[in-house]
């Protein structure tokens, strides 16, 4: 309230009976008394009035409010951000802001919903500090963790029984990727001898990752049932399972097309194999004639090749890194966007026709000869390999798309 004469009184009452009141009350209003001379000699009295913030803590210092915020808000929070995150460092810097965050970060909900991307480390970034990561992650029970660090392991690092258990780990999850590759290692006998291949139990985890829907699984169990590899051979029915890979993956590449803007009418289109080059904007677009690259030529469809798993992807850097061997004697699956590597000389099939490359299932051989090979392979009468050996091989090219591919 203001007098006539300029004088102010502290307001202790609230405007209107709201919570401005308890505002106000707060504020502190201290009178300093100040004389001074006017211009006609008198003296004058004047009060300047100076007025304190209110006090939020007893303390004085001030409350953070991040502080007040429950230990389970921030958990679900990070446990949205975790999920969503688009590469490794969206996650890590909010984990180094502060201690509190960086606690919270590391519970096992946060961990347990983290995306692939989220721990989708670099090769050549690879450390004890990322490998203790992944770690948490699995131990937490993200099932993606536990099928990358056991793929990192098990080829990597060659740790053959713990790697073996991470996927072993998942595939009780019903993650396809996981039930797959044991089925790889099964066909393959990875990790041990030749005689140590269990085809029948590499066709029933084929089949269990094919009906959660896996695309190279369909295409495995399409070529076993086509050929009668650790199955009794239907080739009806291995049609159908090869068709339906196909139609899976082209409806995978158009959803995904869809979300980032990749333009699609080009891709449905049908153009001759011709000479390769990549897209000047998206080089992960290979193109054939500018137009792309025919992966489903049973529909006479051009559309890119899948994006590589995240596992898959590391251990291509990690052996490109390292020469692009696993060791001596040792070759690398020749399809692009597989990685995986031999445990074992001549445990891979090469090409019956040319013996330049080797795959380590009918899949990643199905799908690399669509997207380059068909151009490449030249029959050859005699072959030989690294050692001047001639190893037995019975295959043979067949009327359609699809190569065999003969034990060496």
């Amino acid at each position: 309230m203001r007098t006539r004469r300029g004088l102010c009184y502290p307001r202790v009452g609230g405007c209107g009976g709201g919570g401005g009141g308890m505002f106000l009350e707060k504020v502190k209003v201290i009178s300093k008394r100040k004389d001074f001379v006017g211009e006609e000699g008198n003296i004058i009295d004047c009060r300047k009035r100076t007025k304190f913030s209110p006090e939020i803590s007893s303390s004085g210092t001030g409350l953070d409010l991040f502080d007040s915020l429950p230990d389970d808000l921030v958990i679900s929070i990070l446990a949205k951000l975790s999920n969503t995150a688009r590469c490794p460092s969206d996650f890590t810097n909010v984990l180094i802001t502060c201690k509190r965050l960086n606690g919270l970060g590391l519970h096992s909900m946060v961990l347990s919903k983290a995306s692939p991307k989220t721990f989708s480390v670099n090769a050549k970034n690879w450390s004890e500090s990322s490998h203790r990561f992944l770690k948490q992650c699995a131990e937490a029970g993200n099932v993606e963790a536990c099928y990358t660090l056991g793929m990192i392991r098990f080829y990597c690092l060659q740790n053959r029984g713990s790697g073996a258990s991470l996927m072993a780990k998942a595939a009780i999850s019903s993650h396809a990727p996981a039930l797959y590759s044991l089925a790889v290692i099964q066909f393959n006998g990875s990790g041990g001898s030749k005689s140590d291949k269990d085809l029948r139990a590499g066709v029933a985890l084929c089949a269990r990752a094919a009906f959660l829907g896996h695309i190279d699984a369909l295409r495995e169990l399409g070529h076993c049932l086509q050929d009668g590899y650790g199955v009794r051979q239907n080739i009806t029915e291995g049609r159908r399972f090869l068709i339906q890979a196909n139609a899976r993956e082209l409806a995978s590449v158009i959803s995904s097309a869809a979300v980032s803007g990749i333009p699609t009418r080009q891709w449905l289109t049908w153009n001759p194999l011709s000479h390769q080059h990549q897209h000047p904007h998206h080089p992960q677009l290979r193109h054939f004639t500018g137009s792309g690259c025919p992966l489903l030529s049973d529909f006479g469809c051009n559309v890119p090749a899948p994006e590589a798993h995240p596992a898959s992807r590391f251990m291509a850097e990690w052996f490109a890194a390292r020469g692009g061997s696993p060791g001596n004697g040792l070759r690398l699956c020749s399809h692009v966007g597989c990685g995986r590597p031999e445990t074992r000389r001549h445990e891979f099939r090469r090409c019956s026709v040319c013996g330049a490359v080797n795959y380590c299932s009918r899949a990643c051989q199905a799908l690399d000869w669509k997207l380059r090979h068909k151009a490449e392979c030249a029959p050859v009468e005699r072959w030989v390999d690294e050692d001047g050996e001639i190893p037995d091989g019975d295959g043979a090219v067949n009327g359609g798309d699809d190569m065999m591919i003969a034990d060496s």
